[in-house]
This record gives structure tokens, sequence and C-alpha cells, in this order.
């Protein structure tokens, strides 16, 4: 049986900012279980455009019927949100109004077992978004060595004992292959000593965390859609952007900040050689967050940060 997605985060507030209204050209370009994409594009009627994008094939299936009450312009596209650009340009699309991206993997990708994203079930290593093409977590465990390993939990994890785990897990690599979520749970759990081990969060979060991003390259992919929706949106049009964690708030912070025109050159140099050039104005000045009420209904909700830009009116041109 399929899981069932998971409510849209901060659904009012995503709207408020946005303000989709009608005729309008809207982009979801994370569409998930397509709550958000339902909301925006009931606001759109009549004679809007609603361009929904998603990496994960069964996500475009399943927000199928929901979205076909829709009376808007439907554009469903299966695709990464870092190719924006390319994805809007081959449909004939010059300009956006307004881009929605709720960064990261979705619930329903966590309570599929068979997607290996979690640790909570025993399952195929896999964790990549578009099941049609990549490689799997498992390839990816036995390809790298013991340093690139120690590195992806490092940056990817944050996770302290990164340089033991990754010990552990070649040679455990060493003797059998690393192909189920249960295997590199056993791996982690031998490896991080149990004083250690964390009582609010499984000793597992950080490792898989680190891995998902990888295998997903989503970071990299983050940037990239971030500078293709900024370069989309029409004078006066808005990016709203909702991360869950601080790899991918630091990244939308720093590129926000950036298109905002401050100048990224070393301090100390007599003039600006960044050619840094104002394109947005940032509209939350601090990140949004979900109000305990919410978070009491979606636990998941809890570390979700929404992070709002509107593109100057002098940096666009006629639609």
């Amino acid at each position: 049986m399929t899981a069932p997605y998971h409510i849209p985060v901060l659904a009012d507030e995503v709207i408020h900012y946005l303000q989709p209204v009608p005729g309008a050209i809207h982009i979801d370009g994370t569409l998930g279980g397509g709550g958000h994409a339902q909301l925006i594009g009931e606001r759109l009627v009549p004679g809007g455009t609603l361009v929904v994008i998603d990496r994960d094939p069964s996500a475009l299936q399943e927000a199928q019927s929901r979205l076909a009450i829709l009376s808007v312009n439907l554009i469903s596209i299966h695709g990464n949100f870092r190719d924006i650009p390319r994805l809007l340009t081959e449909r004939n699309i010059s300009m956006v109004d307004g881009v929605l991206l709720d960064i990261g993997v979705s619930s329903h990708m966590f309570d599929v077992p068979e997607r290996g994203f979690s640790f909570r079930t025993d399952a195929p290593l896999d964790m990549r978004m578009d099941p049609t093409t990549g490689e799997t977590a498992a390839e990816l465990i036995a390809r790298s060595d013991e340093k690139e390993l120690c590195r992806i939990f490092t940056e990817y994890g944050e996770e302290r004992w990164a340089v033991r785990v990754a010990r552990f897990l070649v040679d455990r690599r060493s003797r059998e292959p690393i192909e189920s979520t249960a295997q590199l749970v056993d791996v982690v759990m031998g490896a991080i000593p149990k004083g250690a081990q964390s009582k609010d969060i499984h000793p597992a979060t950080r490792i898989f965390q680190a891995l998902r991003i990888a295998v997903n390259d989503e970071l990299g992919a983050l940037q990239d859609a971030l500078n293709g929706a900024v370069a989309m949106l029409a004078p006066g049009g808005r990016l709203a952007v909702v991360s869950y964690h601080s790899l991918e708030d630091r990244i939308v912070k720093r590129s926000f900040v950036r298109y905002s025109g401050r100048c990224e050159c070393p301090p100390g140099l007599p003039m600006c050689f960044c050619g840094a050039k104002q394109i947005i104005k940032i509209i939350t000045k601090k990140p949004v967050i979900p109000c305990d009420e919410e978070i009491r209904q979606n636990p998941r909700a809890r570390s979700a940060r929404l992070r709002v830009v509107e593109k100057l009116p002098e940096t666009g041109g006629e639609r």
C-alpha cells in the first residue's frame, strides 16, 4: 500500500509571500504530494499557468488527480529543478511570476521502505530521488574510498564520528557488500561508541542524511535551482524557498545576500572587484518558521525555514 503524502509545510505563509493572482505563471519546483501546488493553482484562476516539477515520477503520478481539478494551464514535468531555465525554455516560457522550492526529501520517500531513505526499516540501500537514473547509495559506498566517505559524512552530515564510521564501513565492505539499510545501521551502531550515542536522535541519522545528499547532489542542485529561478523571475516576481537543515538554509541565505548586491570581496581591498549587482530585494529579513500549532499537527515541520525574495523591476524586461 502506498504511503500517503504529507501535508504542505508553512502553507499559509507560502501563499502569503508568493502572492499568486489570476492569470499569473507560477512554478512549484518540488511538487511532492501537490499540497502547495494545489493552493497556488487555486489562486491562478482564471487564465493562470502552473508548472510542476519533480525528480520522482511517482510524485507526478500521485499528484495528478489532486491537480486535475484545477482550472489552470497545468504543465507537469519529470525533471530536476536545477534545470528550471532549460525546462521552461523548452516549453516556450521565458519568464514567471513566482517560484516555490520546498527543499529536501519528501515525507513520502521516507515512508516508502523500498526507497531506502529510512534507517527504521530494512530495505535496499537506494536513496535516489529519481529512481530511474543515477547511482544508488549502495553503489556510492562500493566505489568510494575511506577518505571520500569521511568527507561525505563530515560535509553533508556534520558527523563528529565520520572518520570512525568510514573506517568501519570500509572494513565491513571488504568482507561483504553493503547493500541494505540494516547493514549500514549495523556498521554505524558499531562505529559510534554507545556512550556517545544521542538519546534524542538515532545514531544513523546524520550518516543517512549525508549519503542521501551525496547520492542526489542535493546541495549542488539547490544552488543551480536558486540561480535559475532568479534568472527566470519576471520583474516583481517572487522566489520562496523552504529548507530543513542548516546546510540548505546556509546556501539559500548566502545566495539571497549575494543576489541583493552585497560585495563579496575580501575586506581591505581598495575597491570592489566581484561585480556585485543587486537583482533582488529580500522580503523576509529573518526566516519564517512554523508556529507551535503546526508543529504539533505535523512534527516534521519543526525544522522548516522559509525565505523569500522579490526580483527588482529594473532587472527585468518585457514578458
